[in-house]
């Protein structure tokens, strides 16, 4: 059974930081593309980051030089450090795990930056 868990989400001021991580379970997790989306309200779901096996790394505009996405394959998670946030940025976040045509999702995680 694959499971992604997201956690590192909460309530932060607008110039703040966080950090998401996404443990990943049931899959070669070495083998996978990893990605963080996220999705606000009444909006479509996003690519933010993502990261492939080889550790080559791209960004959505609205986040480069913000954001930093890394993996660390010995504990099969994925993070997502996140610094100068702005209101914008607020939406649910989502762990994504990518190999050829398949795709696994997590549950996601809140994140809100208050002006």
């Amino acid at each position: 059974q694959v499971q992604l868990v997201e956690s590192g989400g909460g309530l932060v001021q607008a110039g703040g930081s966080l950090r998401l991580s996404c443990a990943a379970s049931g899959i070669i997790f070495s083998i996978h593309t990893m990605g963080w989306y996220r999705q606000a309200p009444g909006e479509q779901r996003d690519v933010v980051a993502a990261i492939t096996t080889r550790a080559i790394t791209n960004y959505a505009d609205s986040v480069k030089g913000r954001f930093t996405i890394s993996r660390d394959n010995a504990k099969n998670t994925v993070y997502l450090q996140m610094n100068s946030l702005k209101p914008e940025d607020t939406a649910v976040y989502y762990c994504a795990a990518s190999r050829l045509t398949t795709n696994y999702w997590g549950q996601g995680t809140q994140v809100t930056v208050s002006s």
